[in-house]
This record gives structure tokens, C-alpha cells and sequence, in this order.
């Protein structure tokens, strides 16, 4: 399967640059029913039967500005190894040698150890809770892209983390989750519907794009996963009283299937997990997906096309399309059920 099969073209104009104000005013197009309603009102299509599960990871302010030999660099941090080494993606690359030293102010530097393009391996002279409480003061949030730079920090802050935003850790936001508010979330406490929060600290890797154009020769950046033992028990218990699973987003759809793959059950989870979901997997967890709409050729596409049937997935594009449904971080999200 080649990955020119996922493309498809999409009206610039189409592309978010701004959350919907308020964010549950945004637009949900239900799959299963080939109507699009406000996303304030997905409390009238489910019931006290179904488990809303979100992500609770928090976007890290992972853009620096620093400087080499007088010239000004931005680096943008997306993973840590175990040996302590950052990687980042800096800009303008050509000023980023092997063996440079990245100054941030006056304590904080780095060394370059390793260069591939725009992509930087560095060891900072902090530790990484020195780093995180660096970061946490002094670093910026790393908005996809697509999306223009013309908000002050605050703004940026404001709309580029969920309600949901607690434990600190991911590099891109979970964006399904910024359709949800408080006045949302009374509605749904109002209905009893149940709700559980598991952790998937997402990558800054997916913003990449795939680099091979035979779909199963790519491998997706690692990111790191948690269920909590609470969690866990909360969620098997619902799926042995038969309720739905209802993924808030493909973070929370790729942990929870990531989990079942290992351990073929819901259980107590704390680990690296790359698991490339695309058509012809096997779901075994989540009934229900609410997602935003994705870039062509993405990993993600791909994802919601081995969920929901990639015919079916073109065919709500275009529907979301002619209706100016707005795509990607910012904009409006589907509901699909399970193929």
C-alpha cells in the first residue's frame, strides 16, 4: 500500500488558525448518522453507557531561543534518550555544527553532539529538573506549522492546551480534547456520563511527515504512555459491563490498543509505545473516536482509515469540505465508529 493513496487536496482557507470561541461551539460531524451538528451537543447522542476516555498530558514549552557564536538559534526539543541526550529540530539548521555550543542566557548551554539536516542530538549542562524548571520559565510553546504566529504567549497558552492539561510531558497538544470546556463538561456530569484520563505525552514527531512512500516500511517516533492502576480498573471494569469505548482523540486510541497489544487487557501501563496503526489492524479496545481532521498522508490519516474504512473516511472528508468544516489542530473534529 503506497501512501500517495491518502492524499487528497484541501482549501487553505479550511486550515484553523484559531480555536473555535468558545471551543464547544465547534462543529462535529457524526459519521454514522452523515450529519454535523455543534460540538456542545455530543451530550445529546450518547448516554450513561458509554466511557469517555481522555488524554491528560500537558504540552512542555519546548522552543528555546539561544545563540552560537554571536548568531541567534531557535531549537525546538521533541524527545529525550536514556543516556540524557536531547533531540531537536533547529532553525536556521546551517548555523548548527557537530561540537557547537548553544548558549540560553547565562547559565544554560549545550553541546552538539550529533547533526542530520535540521535535526540536532545536544546534552545540556542541566539536570532535567533543572531543564523542565527552565523550560517552564523561559521556553515557548511549540504550535504546529500550519498554524501562524500572531498570538502573544498568553494566547498561545490559552488555546494550545486542553481543559484536561496536567502532567507535563508532550511536545504536541492532543487536540481532540480542545473541544472540551467547562460547559461541556457540566453537561456531561449532568448526564452522568463516565469519563476516565490516561497519559500519552505526545511527540513533536508528529509533525513529521511520513518518509517512506511504502506505507509499512515507516516507523513512528516513541512516545511515552501512562495508565494509571485506577484508571485501568475503571476502564476494564466498563468493558466487561459492556459499555463503549469512546477515544477523545488518537492518543488515547493508540495507547489504549498499545496496552491490549501487549498484554491483551487494559492493565496498570508506564512505557514507551511506537505502534503504527494502519489499515488492516486489529482494534480490540475503542468503539468510538472523536478526532480532529487530518493532514494528507499523515500517520494519523492513516489511523482513522484502518478505524473507520479509508472509503469512508474520503467520503466524510469531502462531506466536512463542502460544508467548510475547519481541518487540523484548531479545527472541527468527527465522531467515527468502529468499522
Amino acid at each position: 500500500m503506497l501512501l500517495d493513496e491518502f492524499d487528497f487536496d484541501l482549501p487553505r482557507s479550511l486550515i484553523a488558525q484559531k480555536p473555535a470561541n468558545p471551543k464547544s461551539s465547534s462543529k462535529l460531524l457524526l459519521a454514522d448518522k452523515n450529519m454535523i451538528i455543534n460540538f456542545i451537543e455530543l451530550t445529546n447522542y450518547i448516554d450513561e453507557n458509554v466511557l469517555l476516555i481522555f488524554n491528560d498530558t500537558k504540552v512542555m514549552p519546548a522552543i528555546l531561543q539561544g545563540n552560537i557564536r554571536s548568531s541567534n538559534i531557535k531549537i525546538t526539543l521533541h524527545s529525550k534518550n536514556d543516556e540524557g541526550f536531547w533531540s531537536a529540530f533547529a532553525k536556521p539548521a546551517k548555523k548548527a555544527k557537530k561540537n557547537d555550543i548553544i548558549f540560553f542566557g547565562k547559565k544554560l548551554f549545550a553541546e552538539i553532539h550529533e547533526k542530520d539536516n535540521s535535526q540536532i542530538k545536544i546534552k545540556f549542562n542541566f539536570s532535567e529538573k533543572e531543564l523542565r524548571k527552565y523550560l517552564i520559565r523561559n521556553g515557548s510553546l511549540p504550535v504546529p506549522p500550519y498554524i501562524k504566529k500572531n498570538e502573544n504567549s498568553l494566547q498561545v497558552e490559552k488555546n494550545y492546551q486542553t481543559i484536561f492539561a496536567k502532567k507535563l510531558g508532550a511536545f504536541a497538544c492532543p487536540t481532540a480534547g480542545l473541544h472540551f470546556d467547562e460547559r461541556l463538561l457540566k453537561k456531561l456530569k449532568k448526564k452522568k456520563i463516565n469519563t476516565a484520563k490516561i497519559t500519552l505525552h505526545v511527540g513533536a514527531g508528529t509533525f513529521l511527515p511520513l518518509a517512506n512512500k511504502e506505507i509499512n516500511k515507516n516507523i513512528l517516533h516513541k512516545e511515552t504512555g501512562i495508565i494509571s492502576k485506577v484508571q485501568a480498573k475503571k476502564i476494564a471494569t466498563s468493558i466487561k459491563e459492556g459499555k463503549k469505548i469512546i477515544a477523545v482523540g488518537t492518543t488515547v486510541l493508540r495507547l489504549l490498543e498499545a496496552c491490549h497489544h501487549k498484554y491483551g487487557n487494559i492493565v496498570e501501563f508506564n512505557e514507551d509505545i511506537n505502534l503504527f496503526i494502519r489499515p488492516g489492524f486489529s482494534f480490540n479496545i475503542v468503539d468510538k473516536l472523536i478526532t480532529n481532521f487530518h493532514l494528507p498522508k499523515s500517520s494519523l490519516l492513516l489511523l482513522v482509515s484502518a478505524f473507520a474504512g479509508k472509503e469512508n473516511i474520503f467520503r466524510y472528508y469531502e462531506k466536512a469540505i463542502k460544508n467548510n468544516m475547519r481541518f487540523y489542530s484548531y479545527g472541527d473534529a468527527i465522531l467515527l465508529e468502529r468499522k
